[in-house]
């Protein structure tokens, strides 16, 4: 992200969700909800408070909640990706349910919604004539064999993070 991206950012006003560019990095979203969130927290200080504060303001709470939501979606958008990559690096279905907190069960089905995505989203593009990105049917059908790997089995233990979703060959 470059510094105009940056500035463009740090002077959007945010009051809905949809209002954050897909691609603004979780940090940005957190600084600017604590700038919302500490002028809210000022409003808790007594008139004689001793020092000049700024008060929080309706658009200063509707900014908090918007700002939480978008960072929940980004958040839970990572999951199936982060379930991906700790299989692929070697954890154990029983050690990534843990991580979740969840059954070995629910950590499946997350990974499986999450190929499930990733899979349409490449057969959408390739439809609509844009380059695919997602999952191809040879790395769907990897996602889906990690799924039925057994609860303590382990996959190749890498010293490089897995590769991101594919995308088509340009050209």
């Amino acid at each position: 992200m470059t510094t105009e991206e940056h500035a463009r950012w740090n002077a959007l006003e945010v009051r809905e969700p949809g209002q954050v560019p897909a691609v603004t990095p979780l940090a940005w979203q957190v600084a600017k909800l604590t700038d919302h969130a500490d002028r809210l927290m000022n409003n808790a200080l007594p008139d004689t408070f001793p020092y000049e504060v700024e008060r929080g303001t309706a658009g200063d709470a509707l900014a908090v909640l918007a700002l939480r939501e978008s960072i929940r979606r980004d958040v839970e958008h990572g999951r199936g990706t982060r379930v991906h990559e700790a299989l692929l690096l070697g954890a154990s279905w029983r050690e990534v349910a843990a991580a979740l907190d969840v059954e070995t069960g629910e950590a499946r089905e997350l990974l499986r919604a999450w190929a499930q995505g990733q899979r349409n989203l490449w057969q959408r593009n390739e439809a609509e004539g844009r380059r695919p990105f997602g999952l191809d049917a040879d790395a769907y059908a990897a996602v889906l064999a990690l799924v039925e790997r057994d609860d303590e089995a382990r996959g190749r233990a890498a010293t490089s993070p897995p590769s991101a979703p594919r995308r088509a060959p340009s050209g």
